[in-house]
């Protein structure tokens, strides 16, 4: 998204001089742009993912900057730790870019804040009704009771999880009374992030060479979905696979995955949220972006036939290209 009057973009896909991000995953942070601007919870991992030497300033939920006469201000979006909504204001006239949201509070990233607008561009991607999220308690007591069951047979328990944002939701989720909790190395780097900015989480151990599946046996271990069937899982022993995701909501989602248990556990909004979100803001105009499987289209012409004036945006996505 591109604000030719303060000339700055918003989540640039391609190398800019100046980008405001929504947050840190990779599909809306990314290398090369000459300076950022984001939250001030949203920095450290962003810097960390992105070098050393990153120009980045942050700012507060809520303050405004000024550029060039616009008005911008970033507002909680829910998703992950430091995610945000931008709030652009010209004239009167306002205009809100959502990035990635969930309405449900999980606790640990700030919670999603509705700001009324003009105009709207919300993402979508569980944009179909037959999305409909559990409530996260009712999620995690089947991960602990799959958990306490894999050690009650002996098993080491691999859950994935991506590194950012889930695999924190998941950590706290979990009944430590069960087992320890084991963390893939790129898990465990934003675990460290995190608790340097006051974040609490359960302890956690750093998956090493010098650890044996007899270690492991009965315990957890967390590791980003591309990480599972990598060679080390081999020293796990005999194991027990879940996937923490919201495409575990339907049994196509499992299509082609090697896993024993799908748990439906989204950092993204479900079709009721969407509705919720888009409701509260009040706009009088939608764009509808970043959808998958034609969902972006669907939710647009929804919209329509409820009286609003949307329509879709930009190119749909992949569940592939986003954490």
């Amino acid at each position: 998204m591109f604000v030719q009057r303060a000339n700055v973009y918003i989540d640039p896909w391609k190398r800019v001089k100046r980008a405001l991000v929504t947050h840190g995953h990779a599909d809306h942070a990314r290398w090369g742009n000459e300076h950022y601007l984001c939250t001030d919870s949203a920095k450290p991992v962003i810097r960390h993912r992105l070098g050393k030497n990153l120009k980045i300033e942050s700012v507060a939920y809520g303050k405004v900057v000024r550029i060039n006469g616009v008005k911008f201000s970033f507002h909680p979006a829910g998703h992950i730790t430091g995610s945000a909504q931008i709030r652009v204001e010209y004239k009167g006239e306002v205009w809100v870019v959502s990035g990635d949201y969930k309405l449900e509070d999980d606790g640990l990233a700030e919670k999603f804040e509705p700001v009324k607008c003009d105009t709207f561009i919300t993402e979508s991607t569980f944009g179909l009704p037959i999305y409909k999220w559990t409530p996260q308690e009712e999620i995690f007591a089947d991960i602990n009771n799959w958990w306490h069951q894999n050690k009650a047979e002996g098993k080491t328990t691999l859950l994935t999880g991506y590194s950012l944002g889930k695999a924190q939701r998941i950590i706290q989720g979990l009944d430590t009374s069960i087992g320890k909790i084991f963390t893939h190395a790129a898990i465990e780097a934003t675990n460290v992030i995190f608790r340097k900015q006051g974040i609490k989480l359960n302890d956690t151990i750093k998956i090493a060479s010098h650890q044996t599946k007899e270690m492991y046996a009965g315990n957890i271990v967390i590791c980003p979905p591309g990480a599972a069937g990598n060679p080390w899982t081999n020293k796990l022993g005999e194991k027990s696979v879940g996937i923490a995701s919201g495409w575990m909501a339907l049994r196509k989602g499992r299509k082609g995955r090697s896993c024993d248990r799908g748990f439906p556990l989204s950092d993204h909004a479900d079709w009721d949220g969407l509705v919720q979100a888009v409701k509260d803001t009040e706009a009088e105009r939608i764009f509808v972006t970043h959808g998958a499987n034609g969902s972006s289209a669907i939710f647009a012409k929804w919209l329509c036939e409820q009286g609003l004036d949307a329509e879709e945006l930009m190119t749909e996505r992949s569940e592939e290209d986003f954490e």
